[in-house]
């Protein structure tokens, strides 16, 4: 536990220039809160994808790239030791930044050309029930190095690590088409 409370502490000094460097934004909740997500718009360029509400994301669409502040939900939820109840808790905290979010886009000064949201993780269980798509990355070398820079998150967030879980793990898209997030969260 103190070793992942100090890898925390860490992360966290260090988290500060990664915010920087990736030009990612705070989303603020309406209680002028900071949310879960930090976000930024990006350029998609993986292979088409179709969504169920027949949203077409194409080369060059212009998306939302949602990153979940990973520290942080780390922090809050390692006190949490059942599993279950940690993977409730972090559902909740992106389940309620979710409507900021929608506010976000729906504010945007480039909210026409936004067609969706992006994001990528390796802990991809409920998101369905947020609203989300899965898509598996096509390309093996962004798979292997998003696998590689996540990892650590993965083993910072579990509560038990087996190798029978270590193999299960993949890399995988999140998409929400702007209609589907405004009609579930606006």
């Amino acid at each position: 536990m103190l070793f992942r409370v100090s890898i925390i502490s860490l992360w966290n000094f260090f988290d500060t220039f990664f915010l920087y460097f990736r030009r990612l934004e705070y989303i603020i909740t309406h209680q002028n809160e900071k949310a879960v997500f930090r976000v930024r718009i990006t350029k998609y360029k993986g292979a088409n994808i179709h969504l169920s509400d027949g949203t077409e994301i194409g080369k060059n669409d212009c998306l939302l790239k949602i990153h979940l502040h990973n520290v942080r939900i780390i922090k809050e939820a390692l006190t949490v030791k059942n599993p279950l109840q940690r993977s409730m808790v972090i559902y909740r905290m992106v389940e309620q930044s979710m409507p900021s979010l929608a506010r976000f886009v729906y504010n945007h000064p480039k909210s026409e050309q936004i067609k969706g949201i992006i994001g990528i993780t390796m802990i991809n269980k409920g998101v369905a029930h947020l609203g989300f798509e899965k898509a598996a990355p096509n390309s093996r070398l962004y798979k292997l190095f998003k696998l590689f820079t996540q990892f650590p998150i993965y083993l910072l967030s579990a509560t038990s690590i087996s190798m029978r879980n270590i193999k299960k793990q993949s890399p995988t898209y999140l998409f929400m088409s702007k209609e589907k997030l405004f009609q579930k969260y606006l």
